[in-house]
């Protein structure tokens, strides 16, 4: 959401910002609707002030023996509670409309990020590791598992339908030896573990940016959302609040299942585990003062970083540009991990500075002085998304024979297993 005031006393600035991200100029009407609600709010006032004024004089038209008087007066009264009535009906209607112009309108992007119209304009920071040269052609991670007779889906198809998977065994164990070791990370970088609801209402959805821009793309109960990631839970843990200054930044780490029905990427990823339904994610979120989201931003990408580098995966890091940002991202990084199959480096991390955006629709705020309350900052990364790890170890970590070496990390969370097959 966007603070109106900001609107009327600057709408190039944002109509600007908005230009760089690829949308049409959007302030005329924001501030046309904007104008009917306040002539409203104003007819609202002038009606009010009649009828407080009639009720009044009722009174003493009655002491005074005016009966007729006071019936005018009274029938005066209640024409204005009619008015009062209709106008309060428009005034809802023209604040609903203003609202859902605002909501449905993407975050500013910062002034640094570099202007791009898609991800062929991502700009590359850095690279990590040296992708490892095979002596034999190297296989998938579906055909992989599969071999293995440890990742399933047929049988998942039997039960769900396309893009879910079981696994079992070695990989079943590798899945949470993933996750188990990049929470010890994180933790010991300072976010508290959080064990979060996986079904939220519409308004924490609606906080964190994913209502109503990405509905078709969510799953839902007939009163609550399937979280697409632990964002949206551990975001809105501070939701309609007032935080103390010195407990910023509040850092917060999940594991959780996440589900998307990834309604935008038909025909993409459809084979393996790189895009599903259902997919383990640990989560980092990061709630701080403005003055500290660009430090909480860089160190949020070092500690994804770091879970890649001690699993000895290459990786590199792009900055996305403005035409690739994210709906509620001010500035973004993206890790991406080499992938041998395809001889290429896919996404399994996003570390996005969404600045107030998302503080405002919530209605998250801090304590800068006694009478000072102002929004926080909010900012959310993927620490690393499982699945995607999994299938970054089965694939750099393969034998010609199928069998999987365990990476030196993982091997005290495999119960000292070194291969998996």
């Amino acid at each position: 959401m966007f603070d109106i005031k900001a609107i009327r006393e600057n709408p190039k600035a944002f109509d600007d910002a908005w230009a760089r991200r690829g949308v049409e100029p959007q302030t005329a009407r924001i501030l046309e609707r904007d104008q009917l609600i306040r002539k409203a709010k104003g007819m609202v006032q002038e009606a009010e002030a009649a009828r407080n004024a009639a009720s009044k004089q009722i009174g003493l038209a009655m002491r005074e023996g005016r009966k007729d008087d006071a019936e005018k007066l009274k029938a005066e009264v209640a024409g204005a509670k009619n008015v009062i009535a209709a106008l309060g009906t428009q005034l809802e209607g023209e604040q609903r409309e203003l609202h859902d112009m605002l909501s449905g309108l993407p975050n500013l992007p910062a002034d640094d990020v570099p202007h791009g119209a898609g991800e062929e304009d991502n700009v590359e920071l850095a690279k990590w590791g040296e992708p490892r040269s095979f002596d034999f052609t190297p296989k998938a991670h579906d055909d992989l598992g599969e071999a293995l007779g440890q990742m399933d889906f047929e049988t998942a198809a039997k039960m769900s339908g396309s893009r879910f998977v079981v696994l079992r065994g070695q990989l079943a164990r590798l899945d949470r030896a993933l996750a188990a070791m990049m929470l010890d990370m994180q933790t010991g970088e300072g976010f508290e573990e959080t064990a979060p609801p996986l079904l939220v209402w519409p308004k924490a959805m609606e906080g964190t940016g994913q209502l109503p821009k990405f509905a078709e793309d969510s799953y839902s109960t007939a009163e609550h959302f399937l979280i697409p990631t632990a964002e949206v839970s551990l975001t809105n843990t501070v939701r309609e609040s007032i935080l103390p200054v010195d407990a910023l930044p509040k850092r917060m780490t999940a594991h959780t299942p996440c589900f998307r029905s990834e309604a935008g990427s038909a025909g993409r990823d459809t084979k393996g585990m790189i895009r599903q339904h259902q997919f383990n994610k640990v989560e980092l979120v990061s709630i701080c003062a403005p003055e500290q989201s660009d430090d909480e931003h860089k160190n949020m990408l070092r500690c994804a970083e770091a879970v890649l580098q001690r699993l000895e995966l290459p990786y590199r890091v792009m900055e996305l540009c403005t035409g690739d940002l994210g709906f509620g991202a001010r500035k973004t990084y993206d890790l991406e991990v080499w992938l041998p199959s395809q001889d290429t480096y896919r996404e399994i991390s996003s570390i996005s500075n969404c600045g107030d955006f998302q503080a405002r629709r919530m209605a998250a705020r801090y304590k800068a002085g006694e009478k000072d309350n102002r929004f926080v900052h909010t900012l959310n990364g993927s620490g690393l998304a499982v699945g995607r790890t999994l299938v970054a170890v089965l694939e750099n970590y393969q034998r010609e024979d199928g069998r999987i070496d365990v990476p030196k990390a993982l091997v005290p969370y495999m119960g000292g297993a070194e291969i998996i097959g």
